[in-house]
């Protein structure tokens, strides 16, 4: 495939390649004030969720091997950018690379919408709350977007859904689900409340109920909450939800991580129709 913006690489110290190899996710998303925020994304199925989502691609960097197989299709969609190949014992020195199945692709963040917007037509959402692991972050989207749930709010020290490891882990998921951060994490349940949204905080207390309990399936609007993977939710967040719900366990086990409870919980509600 003939390709005049093809860039053949021989090592990874090309300036070029810095969003790929040497600047930090924080560089990336915080970019000068004239230029808009970036976001690295890792093999040709999220590439693709990416692009059908409607992110603007800004290079690509592959495999020489991949540049008239899995990336030609690829290619064709992104249009007169830059496309970096390497041999593969080149690419491997860039850490991580061996995990993205051999290609990467910048692209362009875009505006997140409000609150209001993400839940718009939104029956049964989920809220993180402090969830500051980005692989749980991650797998909480892939069984979010699987499992039926409408959206996906997270308060500001939740870590970023579009960093690498939760992208890649979400393969790709986070592009087909509508999400954004809350305004406000002291007062985004008075928010919820304000959507019409009954909540329920996961949490391990004596007024819990179990995730199959009737009324949970019987709200026309409800809203999952889910807590830091150390301490959980925050007291005063639980105090404020209409019901507070638990898992129930054996083994004498008390809890379960927060990405494989968030995937119980949604399985249990996806099975109310």
């Amino acid at each position: 495939m003939a390709v005049q913006n093809r860039i053949k690489i021989q090592n990874i110290t090309y300036p070029e390649l810095d969003i790929y190899v040497r600047e930090r996710e924080a560089q990336l998303k915080f970019r000068p004030a004239h230029q808009p925020g970036i976001f690295i994304a890792e093999s040709p199925i999220v590439i693709e969720r990416a692009l059908d989502a409607g992110y603007e691609p800004i290079s690509l960097l592959m495999e020489d091997a991949h540049f008239d197989k899995q990336g030609r299709k690829i290619i064709e969609r992104c249009g007169d950018i830059p496309v970096y190949t390497a041999p593969f014992e080149v690419l491997t020195q860039i850490t991580g690379f061996q995990l993205t199945r051999g290609m990467l692709c910048a692209m362009y963040r875009g505006e997140l919408p409000s609150v209001e917007e993400a839940c718009r037509q939104a029956r049964r959402i989920a809220v993180l709350e402090n969830v500051v692991n980005p692989t749980n972050v991650g797998a909480i989207f892939r069984s979010a977007a699987a499992l039926n749930m409408d959206a996906v709010l997270l308060t500001s020290a939740c870590s970023d859904p579009l960093y690498r490891r939760a992208i890649r882990v979400s393969m790709g998921t986070v592009f087909q689900i509508p999400w954004t951060f809350l305004p406000n994490d002291e007062q985004y349940v008075e928010l919820l409340r304000h959507l019409r949204f009954k909540t329920a905080a996961m949490a391990l207390c004596d007024d819990s109920v179990s995730i199959d309990h009737p009324s949970l399936r019987q709200e026309e609007k409800l809203a999952i909450i889910l807590g830091t993977e150390g301490e959980g939710l925050a007291k005063s967040t639980i105090e404020q939800c209409d019901y507070t719900v638990r898992i129930p366990m054996s083994h004498g086990v008390d809890s379960l991580n927060v990405a494989a409870a968030s995937a119980v919980m949604f399985w249990e509600l996806s099975r109310e129709s």
